[in-house]
This record gives C-alpha cells, structure tokens and sequence, in this order.
C-alpha cells in the first residue's frame, strides 16, 4: 500500500469552505473546532520536523490544514487531524452516508472463536474475551499482558478480527498495520477517527469515532487534561463497509 495514497483521499474527502476558528493541544488531546462543529484526535508527542504551516492552524481551510495530518511533525498532523474531524463528523453527514449513530463499534460481529488483535490499550466489544479463542492486545507501551507493537508484524496475519485505534492515522502507523491485515475484518475506531468513506477502500471495513455535541464540555476536558473517554460528550458513530 502506497501510504500518500491514503492521506491524500482522507484530505481530499474533507468538506471544502470550512476555516478553524481554534485549535488547542492538552496533555492527551488535541482539539480543533471551526464555526459548526468540534473535533478530536488522541495528542501525540513529536515536533522534531518543522510544521507545514508554522504560524498554527488557526485562519486555515479545513481541506488545506488535512495535508498535515500526513506530516512527521506529529503534535501538528494530530491537531490537523482533529480539525478533519471537526468538519467531518456531523450528524447530518452521518446521515447522508448511510452511518450508524450510536450502539458498539462491533455489533453484529461474530466474536466466538476468533482470534483478535486489539491495536492500543483498549476494552474491546462486550463479551470479548469469554468469547474469542485469543486476544492480543499490542502496545507501543505495553502494559502487563500486552505484547510490545513490534509484534504486529507476527500475530496480525493470523488474526480474524483487528480493531486499530485511530491515534494510528497520526504515528503514520496505520498503512503498515493494515498490510498485515488481508484475511481480518479491521475496524478503525476511537475519537481521533474522521466520518471518511474513502478509508473504507483501503481495507478498513468499519471506522467509528465521536460526533461531538457538547463542544464547551470538550474543551474543559482537553484544557484540564481530564481523565476518561471523551464519548461523555457527544455520540459515536460507524460506517460500514460491509453490506
């Protein structure tokens, strides 16, 4: 897979006219929000490369400020990605292309005897692990039980199911990830995920992320740094590549 595939679909499904009016960077999100809508994406360490727009994202087109998101400054490419999703995922869009809102990620996914891999620290769908045969949860700071991220390239293969969180499409680790997922159904997932149907053409079967709807509670929680899931404030959604 040619990642500068990817990124430039992503960026070039972004709704065009729309400018950010702010963007914000806390200790474990980064925020962006323009005159309709807010956005997320998990803040992810890295400014070692210079930004491609170095006075900040604030005044920029949405479209424009997406070309960031495929950048390897990191700290920028996620605020650039919580601004795709400030434009991107909205109730009416949602309806629109046919996205489910609200529920789980994985409802109606056949758990029983599947062998799934979990790409971050996360729950997984209810029932998972009296369910599945394996569960392999893959880190880049594994906790105990969890494999180190450099096992990917062993276990994915043989995986059923592969649920990525969606900081992946920041640390540029998703196009490798999905690689090694021919033979799994691979549902991208979390608050840094953009309501894009172009993603789905690259192997991705199911993406699900947040639809914000209490945009001032958002941003307290970015500001302080507060614990627990952002899905406080707002509802999820999925769009399915599957019929």
């Amino acid at each position: 897979m040619d990642h500068r595939e990817l990124y430039a679909a992503l960026a070039a499904g972004v709704p065009a006219g729309e400018t950010i009016a702010a963007a914000a960077q806390g200790a474990r999100w980064a925020l962006a929000e323009t005159e309709r809508g807010s956005g997320l994406a998990m803040f992810t360490a890295g400014h070692s490369r210079p930004a491609l727009f170095p006075t900040g994202l604030a005044g920029l087109d949405v479209r424009k400020a997406a070309e960031a998101v495929a950048g390897w400054n990191l700290e920028e490419a996620g605020q650039a990605l919580a601004a795709v999703n400030a434009a991107c995922n909205r109730f009416d869009r949602a309806e629109a292309l046919g996205a489910r809102v609200g529920g789980h990620y994985a409802d109606g996914i056949e758990l029983t005897g599947k062998t799934v891999a979990l790409i971050g620290h996360m729950k997984g769908p209810a029932g998972l692990r009296e369910q599945a045969k394996e569960v392999c949860i893959l880190e880049r700071e594994p906790k105990e039980g969890d494999f180190p991220d450099a096992a990917c390239d062993w276990i994915l293969p043989r995986c059923d199911l592969v649920i990525i969180t969606g900081s992946s499409l920041v640390n540029k680790t998703l196009p490798h990830l999905l690689s090694l997922c021919e033979r799994a159904t691979v549902i991208l997932t979390g608050p840094s995920v953009p309501l894009c149907p172009a993603l789905l053409d690259f192997g991705i079967d199911r993406v699900s992320g947040l639809i914000v709807t209490d945009r001032e509670g958002l941003r307290r929680r970015v500001e302080t740094g507060e614990h627990g899931s952002p899905f406080v404030h707002g509802q999820p959604f999925t769009l399915c590549r599957e019929k």
